[in-house]
């Protein structure tokens, strides 16, 4: 791009531009491959018992050979293992692993009703977050209704030592699953606010396991607090619910806030 929005284009080589091609085309292949791989999955999903090369073939509507290969390559990950000593395949084990990390998006799901009623009920944004790496991660979020609001963005990461989230959560964790994470989180302040101490934080946290409720005083973000609980799935995976607020609303809703909060995720955890 020139001055002025001035658009400049050069010809492409006949080298380059047969490797830009076969470029294009393994992608094109390597994605095919991966659609099959997810049909022959969905199909074997069906039959707990498992199916034979010929059976996924039908099925799937491919050559036996193209189903044999993908298969092969299923059974090196454990994707799919042997379903009896002669014949056919089965889900695999590694599959397992993979349902496991999807938990907390259970949750989430089973969650999304409390959410929508906490902002009813107070007009204030409600964020969903989950355990990340080393950091919360928002994994849903409803929009208040009052003009000034706190809203970050669904899919993003915030610091687990200064948010109301991130606090609520590492106050829920086993001691050996804390002190893992302890290696990989920094206490870098965000604000004058923050906490950037480990004695400080295990205060913090003893204060949270003591109440159940974790309190964000602007030390992610200036104008803004947040008050936020945990909640544990079916699968004890936990998620942490809390109202951001900028602070001068904050400060005159707080009670009735917390109230709210508690109130609604009490009732959401019995149910579960």
């Amino acid at each position: 791009m020139g001055e002025k929005g001035t658009c400049f284009r050069t010809s492409m080589s006949p080298i380059k531009a047969s490797k830009s091609r076969e470029e294009k085309d393994s992608a094109n292949g390597g994605i095919r491959v991966i659609a099959r791989a997810a049909d022959i999955l969905t199909a074997l999903s069906k039959h707990a018992d498992g199916l034979s090369l010929g059976e996924i073939a039908s099925q799937v509507g491919l050559p036996r050979s193209t189903v044999q290969r993908i298969v092969q390559a299923l059974d090196e990950a454990n994707f799919v293992i042997a379903a009896s000593p002669t014949s056919g395949v089965r889900l695999g084990p590694a599959l397992l692993v993979l349902a496991a990390s999807v938990k907390q998006i259970g949750i989430a799901e089973l969650a999304r009703p409390l959410v929508l009623q906490l902002s009813r009920d107070t007009g204030e944004t409600v964020d969903l977050a989950v355990l990340g790496t080393h950091k919360a991660v928002v994994v849903d979020q409803i929009h208040g209704t009052h003009p000034l609001l706190a809203v970050s963005a669904v899919g993003g990461s915030i610091p687990l030592h200064c948010s109301a989230s991130g606090k609520v959560l590492l106050a829920a964790l086993p001691p050996e699953r804390l002190a893992t994470l302890r290696k990989k989180i920094t206490l870098s302040p965000s604000t004058k606010n923050s906490i950037t101490t480990w004695a400080a934080l295990d205060r913090e946290l003893d204060t949270v396991r003591r109440t159940g409720i974790s309190i964000d005083r602007e030390e992610y973000m200036l104008g803004i607090c947040a008050v936020a609980v945990a909640v544990r799935g079916p699968g004890d995976e936990i998620v942490a619910i809390s109202l951001p607020v900028p602070t001068d609303r904050f400060r005159a809703t707080e009670k009735k806030l917390v109230e709210a909060l508690v109130e609604r995720s009490q009732a959401f955890q019995r149910r579960l």
